[in-house]
């Protein structure tokens, strides 16, 4: 019988090996894809700890491929992440809100990518080291993530809320079941090297997490504008609604004699909303670009019960939500801290499977 083939995204990281590494130990074979998505050849690759796209990345992709014996890969995704990802980042930040880049990666690069590189290697499957599940609901059939069995710390459900239902028929999971402690310990079998590796935390493209200078570049001339109290009064300057984020306390730039924080960015006034930290406390939210997951969009149900996240760290918390004209309208059972234009939203069930998600807006 011929082996399942799967094109296996391939970031040089400790989680992409162990799962080539799993996967083979299940009987795949393993084709692995590095993709170069932000930096020309030639050019000065990020080398930083934490960092990632470096060219030490793509050398210890191709070197863990060769102590594996797979074949390897690098291809070349500058323009779709240029377009797909980077280009909606810096829009986002000039309309007052707060993407996530990764979300967009995901979908849109990553998996978009790989889909269309399975026909050029006749492969079945993509997969991926991220920590998540993914299961078929018994009785209307659709795919679904479910929060990592083995590792809720690490859990990557949050980032892959927006996959459709031909991407995730078509994906594996191999490291979902593990904790991250176990993952590294069996990478220890692969490359003692490489199992110490320290995880990436900045995003790709701004690897120091300066935005606003990786902004200020892209951008014409950034306008200053007044800080508002929460009654309107002008209470200050700040530079430029791109340096700022909801939720937001340092950085500011100006002392206000009491810790103030950001409530709210107006693009259109140009002006930044700043409030005590018990002002940025709300129970409401409305979400669009919608995705369904575990239920169709005929399933969910008027105020139905979920639990909610509202950001990458998290914690789901209990709310009810209602699908009205392609938005979902969601209540909190408790007031939650920043609820952030911009930031994806998603909602699971009590087990842990993804319901739907959106943008919040």
């Amino acid at each position: 019988m011929q082996k399942k083939k799967v094109v296996l995204g391939m970031s040089g990281g400790v989680d992409s090996s162990v799962a080539a590494y799993l996967l083979q130990k299940e009987g795949y074979e393993v084709i692995g894809v590095t993709m170069n998505v932000w930096k020309k050849e030639g050019e000065e690759m990020i080398e930083r700890k934490g960092g990632c796209c470096g060219l030490s990345d793509i050398e210890d992709a191709r070197r863990i491929a060769d102590k594996l014996d797979i074949e390897h890969h690098i291809l070349n995704f500058r323009g779709d992440f240029q377009r797909k990802v980077v280009q909606n980042f810096i829009e986002e930040y000039k309309e007052g809100r707060t993407p996530n880049p990764c979300i967009a990666c995901n979908r849109y690069v990553k998996w978009q990518s790989l889909l269309a590189k399975t026909i050029l290697f006749e492969a079945d499957f993509i997969s991926t080291g991220h920590y998540a599940t993914i299961i078929k609901n018994p009785i209307n059939g659709r795919f679904a993530i479910k929060i990592s069995e083995g590792d809720g710390h690490k859990d990557q459900s949050y980032v892959l809320f927006n996959l459709s239902q031909e991407q995730l028929a078509r994906s594996i999971f191999p490291i979902g079941k593990y904790s991250k402690d176990k993952i590294r310990e069996m990478a220890k079998n692969i490359d003692v090297i490489m199992a110490n590796k320290p995880d990436s935390q900045d995003i790709c493209f701004i690897p120091d997490n300066n935005y606003g200078e990786f902004l200020e570049e892209q951008l014409d001339k950034i306008k200053e504008g007044n800080f508002l109290d929460v009654n309107g009064n002008i209470i200050g300057r700040h530079k430029g609604i791109i340096y700022y984020t909801i939720g937001q306390r340092k950085n500011l730039g100006t002392s206000f004699g009491v810790p103030m924080y950001v409530k709210e960015i107006r693009p259109k006034s140009n002006e930044v909303v700043l409030a005590s930290d018990s002002e940025l406390f709300e129970k409401n939210l409305v979400a669009y670009d919608l995705n369904f997951m575990y239920l169709s969009k005929e399933e969910i149900g008027n105020n139905m019960e979920v639990y909610a996240k509202i950001r990458y760290s998290h914690t789901p918390s209990k709310a009810f939500i209602s699908l009205k004209q392609d938005k979902i309208y969601g209540i909190f059972e408790e007031a939650q801290r920043a609820i952030t234009k911009g930031q994806a939203v998603v909602f699971y069930d009590k087990e842990g499977h993804i319901i739907a998600g959106g943008t919040i807006c």
